[in-house]
């Protein structure tokens, strides 16, 4: 089953971690927070996306199924 990222803007703190470790997911705006791509996850990018979501300091970032 598909999956999609999700961002907490509240607890998002701009480290910019999970824009590094899954580009082709995530940018950053213009003041490091991240701007989270809305389709669900092309296959291949789960294992990545997984990587980012536990590399969050502040545990702001999840996956959904989509």
């Amino acid at each position: 089953m598909a999956e999609k990222l999700l961002v907490n803007p509240i607890d998002c703190e701009g480290h910019g971690a999970c824009a590094e470790l899954l580009p082709e997911a995530i940018e950053l705006d213009e003041w490091g927070y991240p701007i989270v791509d809305p389709r669900p996850l092309p296959p291949g990018l789960e294992r990545h996306a997984r990587a980012a979501v536990s590399a969050c300091p502040t545990l702001a970032l999840r996956l959904q199924k989509a």
